[in-house]
């Protein structure tokens, strides 16, 4: 029986009768090209944030970025699913438009609303900024090895989404083992890691799977497609407790997600279909195979979301390795290290070198 993961200092539930939808805004409220002022991305959150609440959905989710240690200085790349900006600068932006204020701020709206707000966080640091303001987190999918977030997560007690788009079963199993080990709730959603995802890339068949395999577990939908709301529908006749979507004012506007999000007439539609159980014949021609290896398993951006172990301060050579003289850096495609995911295997661990800040962090660099 699914136990119901009631999200502290609201009246919602996930995993009850209801379906608990999420207006994924991410990073929505920048909208142009060039920069603009904090109180602009803030007017620009609180309009979205607005909008998601007349379209009726339970929850508005962001994503905060802290530049300091999630991405690596020495590479300045774009990202597939965003090629008009580098990464580097796109996190440095998003960093510096969003300081304490800003997310307190927005808490408290949405409070005003009758909204939960809860955030991606992209990295320890990150986390650490919104911890107080957040009553359950989202672990995105290129994170799911990144141990240092995951155990700063588990140590707040509060409940962790996971996404499964850049990940094999394999590695959900292991996450999902290691979370529960250590007593934390959680909330699993399968998700295809393409921006936009048409509908045939889906295989709603996983939802099951994933019912059947963690039948304690709420197990719900991150849908990035945008042509229709059947694989949604799909996914809630298979029994999905969570919807999340993509949200923006326009997909005309400028950034990385406004392509593969809802509109607030179709936001509004989709919390309509839901809630009314419009979705009888929508089942079988999303349905795929049960037992399907997940697409995360090979996605492109596994490559770059990916993270590895770096010094966060320098280091004496001998000094005993903890997780405070780490960061977890992307992008592991241009980083050669020990990734994020082996971070229990070298803690205790002697360094038989000096290390320097921001230096990569090697498997021969320990005893």
């Amino acid at each position: 029986m699914i136990k119901e993961i009631k999200i502290p200092g609201t009246n919602k539930t996930i995993g009850g009768d209801s379906v608990f939808i999420v207006a994924e805004i991410g990073k929505n409220f920048i909208q142009t090209e060039d920069d603009r002022e904090i109180d602009e991305y803030l007017d620009n959150a609180k309009r979205l944030i607005d909008e998601a609440a007349l379209a009726g959905v339970d929850a508005v989710k962001f994503q905060t970025h802290e530049l300091e240690d999630e991405w690596h200085p020495s590479v300045n790349i774009p990202f597939p699913h965003f090629t008009l900006k580098d990464r580097l600068s796109w996190i440095k932006r998003n960093t510096e438009a969003t300081p304490l204020e800003f997310w307190r701020e927005l808490a408290e709206y949405a409070k005003k609303k009758d909204l939960v707000f809860f955030s991606t966080p992209m990295s320890r640091k990150a986390a650490e900024k919104i911890e107080k303001l957040v009553p359950i987190w989202k672990l995105a999918s290129g994170d799911v090895t990144d141990y240092l977030l995951i155990d700063y997560m588990i140590e707040t007690g509060k409940p962790i989404i996971i996404s499964s788009g850049q990940t094999s079963l394999s590695e959900l199993h292991n996450l999902i083992n290691y979370i529960e080990s250590h007593g934390s709730k959680l909330a699993v959603l399968y998700c295809v890691s393409i921006y936009p995802a048409p509908p045939d890339a889906f295989n709603i068949g996983t939802i099951d799977y994933l019912k059947e395999k963690y039948p304690h577990l709420p197990i719900g939908f991150s849908d990035h497609s945008i042509e229709s709301n059947e694989p949604a529908m799909a996914s809630v006749k298979a029994g999905a407790k969570i919807i999340e979507k993509h949200f923006s004012l326009s997909r005309n506007l400028w950034g990385a997600d406004h392509k593969v999000s809802l509109t607030p007439s179709e936001m509004k539609e989709l919390v309509f279909q839901v809630r009314s159980g419009l979705f009888d014949k929508v089942k079988d021609k999303y349905y795929g195979e049960k037992d399907k290896e997940l697409d995360g398993a090979d996605t492109e951006l596994r490559k770059y979301f990916g993270k590895v172990l770096v010094a966060s301060k320098d280091l004496p050579k001998g000094t005993k390795v903890t997780k405070e003289m780490f960061y977890a850096m992307r992008p592991a495609l241009h980083l050669d290290g020990v990734s994020a995911k082996n971070l229990n295997e070298v803690l205790g661990r002697p360094l038989k070198r000096d290390l320097s800040r921001l230096q990569v962090f090697k498997w021969e660099y320990i005893k």
